[in-house]
């Protein structure tokens, strides 16, 4: 994210990481990028359409996407090879692995490699669905996702018998698997492995009989991974305890930004994904350390304050002492709150500077600070307080939270496995829509399948299914991460299938050796699972190697078909996005105009707590303020991808895309500011503030309709209830409400002029950035 100029607000981002060095596989990269550039200079080519130039260097608004064909796979070479920071986690993955080694040992001593090889799918693919991005219990995912495998993998060897049957149902069964990203990521990556599934195991049983045991057998491994889990926790809680850490740690790097930029901005994604972690199941609630239940509100009432504090407009004065003390307190609380997060984290008692502590004593009679910035300090001093209450237990001690009554929940409702049936039917109905990326999605991977199996059940190698199976497991609803994927995959698997025939050739045909080679191999990849897609499937491919030597396949006739159809698989996943493509560029302009929607409503909230300072106003305002993240975090992904995605000019510039962020960000800050001030409830009224908030959501509501209309927005009711507003006693009983609207309403103005352009700009803008196009797609024809 680019620097915020002043008056912007929620830019950066508080990261809290450990790097993990990998080596990359320099002659898979090398083939990755060679295949990269080959496939892209054909397209390029072939569809000159989807094409554009940058029209920087030619004078012009660069568009969202100023890339070729070309280039962008270049990116997605970079990105798919890209080592990811992270934290290791091996103990983890060695229970995992052990979990392998459990139902793969007996089951090759006692049955034989068929029934091993579906023992290691169930404990596999349901040991990996345990290291997806879930606040629900690992062991319920992985009971999940082995009952998830052993039905897909028994119906479809109901309907093995003819492909008049089995394509239907393979069909069906990869939609349904790609509208389950309707639910979220690790239900669309689970659902997918149940398809890859379906068309492994279709090859193994000989009878119905014998398709219940292995499905039996795979339902097991996912059994064996949560009894390991529930007998060896490790960090119990800790995935909650790092989203709460983090979202403290964040506010703490907000606070030390802002003692040298009184506008720093700042990411809520932190908050966002602590309040996510927050809602837990009435079981959960009876179990969850108490340190977990209360720091995250903290936070989010800590953020306003010390936003407020900085800011020259409505807190500390830009220079003097008062600012020198400002900077003394944000830094002080940016310590303490470090402090907590770090206890949060660690189970430990919160350990504060005593100079920290000294710095937090406001003394009535030598205070420098004054006014609204005094209120502020008093105000950050006492939230720090109830932070180091919670935190100074290290969340030994304290009354864990009881399930919540009708009248007032005590907790985050997340609803149970069973409870949420309804939900995910509501949001896959949602998704049932043409112009949905989740719709289009789920086509796109019912059409792979079906057609990659097709086309290698007519090849002549073996193990055809490895095409479908690599196509389904690369695809994602966005363009880049499936290419992406697609390119790690297949460098992943040349490294790992180099690998594994290099053991193979070295060790000689031994099924007990290559059942071992296949659980350390399990092992690494888990260990990997989070470094990048390329490198855990580099070991991924070597296990799959192994597991088929266990089975007494031979290396010479196994690895020319693993790579063959691995780069047909993922060739499908690349052709499929490009003929049934689902571009985030059409959809910026609806984003932006839910964002600014969002926002009007939240501004307006905050209004009507200082006109009437009810509990039920400040209800509406957090929903409001929930709202408007929500569609600040839509507009910043579609944004992200968008850059990303090598399709011509629509709509929005990039310069206008910007503008429009950084102004809406400007307006979303001065209703925070406000916030951060908003009367208690014994407090007098503010009617003046009514009138304003009325005409503020008004506008913004009909603003929204015209950036998705592609219409100029107009402020009038804004500037009518502001004009009224000057002169009144209300500017003077609240100066910070009252400058809090002067800022917004210059934001709004801001906004207009972004998004703002006459019919004869559009047309010349138009036509000369297609003129431009050409001009440079010429070029660089003559230049190849």
């Amino acid at each position: 994210m680019p620097a915020l100029r002043p008056g912007r607000t929620d830019g950066g981002r508080s990261a809290v990481s450990a790097v993990s060095a990998v080596a990359a596989p320099g002659p898979a990269a090398a083939a990755a990028s060679l295949f990269a550039g080959r496939v892209g200079g054909f397209l390029a080519r072939r569809l000159p359409h989807l094409d554009q130039a940058d029209a920087t260097r030619q004078g012009v608004p660069a568009r969202l996407t100023p890339v070729t064909w070309l280039r962008a796979f270049g990116e997605v070479v970079r990105s798919g090879l890209t080592i990811e920071e992270t934290r290791l986690e091996p103990l983890l993955a060695l229970r995992t692995a052990a979990g392998v080694a459990i139902v793969v040992g007996p089951a090759l001593w006692l049955a034989s490699p068929a029934y091993a090889a579906s023992a290691a799918l169930g404990a596999y693919s349901a040991g990996g669905a345990t290291f997806q991005r879930t606040w629900r219990p690992r062991k319920v995912i992985a009971l999940g996702a082995g009952a998830g495998l052993a039905l897909s993998t028994f119906v479809g060897y109901l309907a093995a018998g003819r492909l008049v049957t089995f394509l239907p149902l393979l069909a069906v069964w990869a939609f349904v698997a790609g509208m389950a990203w309707a639910v979220g990521s690790t239900a669309g990556i689970v659902a997918a492995t149940t398809v890859g599934s379906m068309l492994v195991t279709i090859t193994l049983p000989t009878s119905v009989g014998r398709a219940l045991e292995h499905a039996g057998v795979i339902a097991l491994g996912g059994v064996v991974q949560a009894v390991l889990i529930l007998l060896f926790p490790i960090r119990r809680w800790g995935a909650h305890r790092d989203a709460l850490a983090d979202a403290l740690a964040a506010v703490a790097d907000y606070a030390r930004r802002l003692r040298h930029d009184p506008t720093a901005p700042f990411d809520p994604e932190p908050l966002m994904t602590a309040r996510d972690a927050a809602a837990v199941t009435p079981s959960q609630a009876r179990t969850r350390p108490p340190v977990l239940h209360g720091p995250r509100g903290l936070a989010e009432r800590i953020r306003p304050v010390v936003a407020a504090l900085a800011d020259p407009d409505v807190g500390a004065p830009a220079e003097g002492p008062g600012r020198d003390r400002a900077r003394e307190l944000l830094d002080a609380a940016a310590d303490v709150l470090d402090a907590a997060a770090r206890s949060i984290r660690r189970g430990t008692p919160a350990e504060v500077p005593p100079r920290s502590t000294d710095v937090l004593r406001v003394d009535e009679d030598h205070e420098v600070l004054e006014g609204p910035a005094r209120q502020a300090a008093e105000r950050l001093v006492e939230l720090l307080g109830e932070v180091l209450e919670i935190a100074g237990s290290g969340g030994t001690s304290g009354r864990t939270p009881t399930p919540p009554g009708p009248a007032d929940a005590q907790f985050l409702v997340r609803p149970t496995m069973f409870r949420l049936v309804p939900v995910v039917v509501r949001a896959v109905r949602r998704e049932l829509r043409r112009d949905s990326p989740v719709f289009r999605h789920a086509v796109r991977l019912a059409a792979v399948a079906t057609l990659g199996y097709l086309i290698a059940a007519r090849l002549p190698l073996g193990h055809g299914y490895w095409a479908p199976i690599a196509s389904v497991m690369v695809m994602r609803p966005d363009f880049h991460r499936t290419y992406a994927r697609a390119v790690a995959r297949l460098a992943g698997t040349l490294a790992g299938v180099a690998l594994a025939t290099g053991m193979v050739r070295a060790l000689g045909p031994d099924a007990h050796v290559f059942g071992a080679l296949a659980v350390v191999s399990a092992g690494l990849s888990y260990t990997l699972i989070r470094t990048g897609y390329a490198y855990s499937q580099c070991f991924t491919a070597a296990y799959v190697v192994f597991l088929l030597g266990m089975g007494g396949q031979a290396w010479e006739q196994t690895v020319p078909e693993r790579v063959v159809l691995t780069l047909l698989g993922g060739a499908l996943a690349m052709v499929a996005y490009v003929v049934f493509p689902a571009w985030e560029t059409p959809m910026l302009a609806g984003r932006l105009a839910d964002w600014l929607a969002a926002n009007g409503r939240y501004a307006a909230a905050v209004l009507r707590s200082y006109a009437e300072p009810t509990r039920e106003h400040r209800a509406d305002m957090r929903r409001a303020l929930l709202a408007s993240r929500k569609a600040r975090a839509a507009w910043q992904e579609t944004y992200d991808r968008a850059r990303q995605e090598p399709v011509g000019p629509r709509g929005l510039t990039s310069r206008e895309a910007q503008d429009a962020q950084e102004a809406l960000k400007g307006f979303g800050r001065a209703a925070m500011l406000m916030e951060s001030h908003v009367p208690r409830a014994d407090s007098r009224f503010v009617p003046e503030a009514e009138r304003f908030a009325e005409a503020l959501e008004a506008d913004t509501a009909q603003a929204a309709v015209d950036v998705r209309e592609h219409r100029n927005p107009d402020w009038g009711r804004v500037e009518e209830a502001l004009h009224a507003w000057e002169g009144s006693a209300a500017g003077d009983r609240s100066p910070v409400m009252r400058r809090g609207a002067e800022l917004q309403k210059q934001a709004l103005e801001d906004l207009a002029t972004a998004v703002s352009r006459t019919p004869l700009e559009r047309d010349v803008g138009s036509a000369r950035e297609e003129q431009r196009v050409r001009a440079t797609l010429a070029a660089e024809g003559d230049g190849r």
